[in-house]
């Protein structure tokens, strides 16, 4: 299956962006009934297809259990490889976001 062409994966984070709401990893996961693994991989392939598109990265709208709202480190890391200046990880996700939900 490609997790990042999952029209699940895809409607689920468009319902966050348009109610202006985040999620963790975990209860996304669980919302799609996959495995952590499967969902991280979607969502690094997303972010691959978004910064292609030149849209905000979706994957933005996640958050780490223990992170006070910012997503996992491997996001950062993601986004840094796709060339998006990360130095400011609070000011970079919350672009991110107010892009997402000024587009939702």
């Amino acid at each position: 299956m490609t997790y990042a062409a999952h029209p699940l994966l895809a409607a689920r984070l468009s319902a966050l962006a348009a109610a202006r709401q985040t999620i963790t990893y975990g209860a996304l996961a669980r919302d799609l009934g996959w495995r952590i693994g499967h969902l991280t991989a979607a969502l690094e392939a997303l972010m691959d297809a978004d910064a292609a598109a030149g849209h905000p990265l979706r994957a933005a709208l996640c958050e780490a259990r223990l992170a006070q709202g910012m997503p996992a480190p491997g996001f950062f890391a993601k986004a840094a490889s796709l060339g998006f200046d990360t130095s400011d990880p609070a000011a970079f996700v919350a672009q991110q976001r107010a892009d997402l939900f000024g587009a939702a």
